[in-house]
């Protein structure tokens, strides 16, 4: 479909805010991507629905997105439909000591609305700056603890447009992946379950954690995170510093000087520079080592 028809049927819909030609940029922690042709911020969970449900209908390509902080968007950007489900989807409901999140809230948010009831096992994720709904996808994780060990059901749309939920069995959760991505489900909503703590403990934890991630991540350069999945019995960052790799540039895309397992946005990288830095990466590391790194962020889009 040409761009032209696309503007003018989103032009006519109540989808949420529609925002045409908007550059993928502005909305990834890496800053770097080009134009959506059409995103749509729905503001409830029925758009998302609604949009979704006539993507498909029409046969419109659409893309999914949260936060957008593992995402590196190719420089000519995404053709189709994105979806960003964010603030619209953000209401957090405690009973006890189990909670259920609409996808698009912030995980370090539930993480603090979790302290502040004393209740453990989300201090991992304090400092994670996804939302809800991709931390499902990814299985995300920090410092032991991953999304696993305290979701228990998962409330999803469907490839044939029905809600369905999931038991935590259910979602074949691994290492940055599970049932989501697997059969391209879209995340609604999560049901995870704590346990009543000590508040003091659980802050000083959080703090600890903190202070770690600050002082070992580069957290003020744009970046993906975690560029590259950690390989059997070894590290990625440890690898490429093993490899002499620290600070390798490739336009303004660079190895993090602070962690090798970033590469980091120097101001205008574009994504051309940061795909060559993880293939010459990649390279080297496999030649020097014999351990094939993988991307942990996913790349997508148009050259």
């Amino acid at each position: 479909m040409k761009k032209e028809e696309l503007f003018n049927i989103f032009n006519n819909k109540s989808f949420g805010k529609i925002l045409f030609n908007e550059p993928m940029k502005n909305h990834t922690s890496f800053k770097i991507g080009g134009p959506a042709d059409v995103m749509v911020i729905p503001s409830k969970e029925e758009e998302v629905i609604e949009c979704i449900k006539f993507c498909r209908e029409s046969d419109l390509d659409f893309l999914v997105m949260g936060n957008g902080t593992n995402l590196l968007i190719k420089d000519g950007g995404i053709r189709g439909v994105v979806i960003k489900i964010n603030d619209g989807l953000n209401k957090v409901h405690f009973e006890d000591n189990i909670i259920y999140c609409e996808s698009g809230v912030l995980l370090s948010v539930v993480s603090k609305l979790a302290l502040k009831d004393s209740l453990t096992g989300l201090e991992f994720a304090s400092g994670i700056p996804g939302t809800i709904g991709g931390a499902v996808t990814m299985n995300a994780g920090a410092y032991g603890g991953e999304m696993k060990d305290v979701i228990t059901k998962v409330r999803v749309l469907n490839k044939n447009n029905n809600i369905v939920e999931y038991k935590n069995e259910e979602m074949n959760f691994r290492y940055r992946g599970g049932k989501v991505g697997d059969e391209g489900l879209v995340v609604l909503g999560v049901e995870m379950k704590l346990n009543k703590g000590d508040y003091s403990t659980i802050e000083e934890t959080m703090r600890d954690l903190t202070f770690k991630r600050n002082s070992k991540q580069p957290l003020e350069l744009p970046s993906g995170g975690s560029t590259f999945k950690r390989p059997v019995g070894n590290f990625a960052g440890k690898l490429i510093e093993d490899s002499g790799l620290r600070g390798l540039r490739r336009g303004d895309a660079q190895i993090s000087e602070k962690h090798c397992g970033f590469v980091v946005n120097l101001g205008n990288a574009s994504c051309k520079d940061v795909l060559e830095l993880i293939s010459v990466v990649t390279k080297v590391v496999n030649d020097k080592f014999q351990v094939k790194l993988e991307p942990e962020i996913r790349i997508l889009g148009e050259d």
